[in-house]
């Protein structure tokens, strides 16, 4: 299936975040590259990550409030733009200061921020628009599809960004950035603008008190929901543990697999490469009920197993191996959850409450960055002692997961 077979306004969307997104690994990469030449700090590069993270995860609800009472599509066209031109005055610094490290580091920490705060509120615009954009009985096909060509971006941008990292520099990375930014808010300015779900309610109470009451109601929808709850705040944990291993990855490759920065970007893209292989799979399988629910937990099991074992892996082709089969559990994780949501939500709620998912989802992960950072000094960057508790950890709350008896209905509805 091509995405143009789901319609124009769909294709306008997924063309501009496929590319978008190749862009972001760009920027992704070289920032980490950069840093961790720069400084040697793991301390630093967690603290850029949770920059990056932190305003998504204080403002996703009201990004998803927002987004149910504005123009969707406006809101991805300006949020496209605006990181677009934070990601050139990056690439501009770079040209002409390359040698002014406060400087970069200054600029590389704001820009990290205006991302995270446009993620915050771009990606439940996103994924409230998209039941818009298609059929019901197309949903969890254009959500697998979404998701494929991202990660097929994400996968292509971490496979050679080490190499063009070397190769060209920082710099032209950044600026694939911004271009890509740019390209996306064109190709969402095509779509016709939507009206706001959710129409402005005046008499009743001050617009921000108004607001408020809104987020509230996303809130008190995704509580309600106890078998949906249980599973995102054992997700949020899950994603918390995994944080250390994410921060210190760079120095696994580079101290315990004794590979070179092009690895980096390789396993990187294996995880990628993993999460299509679990979108193609998903979408392929189309399971339902207890059968899905099964296959659910089951990955989330096996996604601590797979990513675990990099403890104990010293090859880097047994590391692509793991990380490969590890992203292939998020992968089926991913479209599941994203599909069962979206149905379940009514559309006037559905940019609150996606927004809520992606805070209570990555609650913890800032938190998670930073003592990651931390902990990876204390310890001497020991990625394997690291990994091998936090895998271990999370294994026990998926087990407890698995035994909730509302989590395993939620799975299977529908």
């Amino acid at each position: 299936m091509i995405p143009a077979s789901m319609g124009r306004n769909f294709f306008l969307l997924w063309a501009g975040q496929t590319v978008s997104q190749l862009g972001n690994q760009a920027f992704a990469l070289a920032m980490m590259f950069w840093t961790m030449k720069a400084t040697g700090s793991a301390s630093l590069m967690g603290l850029l990550m949770t920059c990056s993270m932190l305003p998504g995860v204080l403002l996703g609800p009201f990004g998803g409030t927002f987004a149910d009472r504005h123009s969707r599509v406006r809101i991805i066209v300006v949020g496209d733009l605006l990181a677009g031109s934070g990601v050139l005055a990056t690439a501009l610094a770079l040209w002409l200061r390359p040698d002014d490290t406060r400087l970069i580091l200054t600029l590389l920490f704001a820009v990290s921020v205006l991302l995270g705060v446009v993620r915050a509120f771009f990606q439940p615009a996103v994924a409230a628009a998209i039941p818009e954009l298609v059929e019901k009985e197309k949903l969890a096909a254009a959500n697998s599809l979404s998701q494929f060509s991202i990660q097929a971006s994400v996968l292509a941008g971490q496979a050679v960004g080490g190499v063009l990292y070397t190769a060209i520099g920082a710099p032209l990375l950044f600026l694939v950035d911004a271009l890509s930014y740019f390209f996306a808010g064109g190709s969402s300015a095509l779509i016709p603008r939507d009206r706001p779900p959710v129409a402005e309610r005046t008499g009743e109470a001050h617009p921000f008190r108004l607001f408020l009451r809104e987020t509230a109601e996303g809130f008190r929808f995704v509580w309600g929901q106890k078998g949906l709850r249980d599973f995102v705040l054992a997700a949020s944990l899950v994603n918390f543990l995994a944080m250390p291993g994410t921060v210190l990855f760079p120095f696994y490759v580079e101290l315990y697999l004794g590979a070179g920065l092009e690895w980096y970007g390789f396993l990187l893209a294996a995880v990628s490469a993993g999460a299509i292989a679990g979108f193609i799979l998903s979408a392929t399988l189309q399971l339902g009920g207890r059968r899905r629910a099964f296959a659910v937990l089951a990955a989330m099991v096996l996604y601590t197993v797979f990513f675990g074992s990099l403890a104990f892996i010293r090859l880097p082709f047994l590391a692509l191996a793991a990380v490969f089969l590890g992203g292939l559990t998020v992968g089926v994780i991913n479209v599941h959850l994203i599909t069962l949501t979206q149905t379940a939500t009514p559309g006037e709620m559905r940019g609150r409450v996606m927004g809520l998912l992606a805070t209570l989802g990555g609650g913890l992960m800032p938190l998670g960055m930073v003592l990651g950072g931390i902990v990876g000094d204390l310890t001497g960057k020991n990625f394997p002692a690291i990994v091998l508790v936090s895998a271990g950890i999370a294994l026990l709350v998926t087990i407890s997961l698995g035994a909730s008896r509302a989590c395993r209905e939620f799975l299977a509805t529908g």
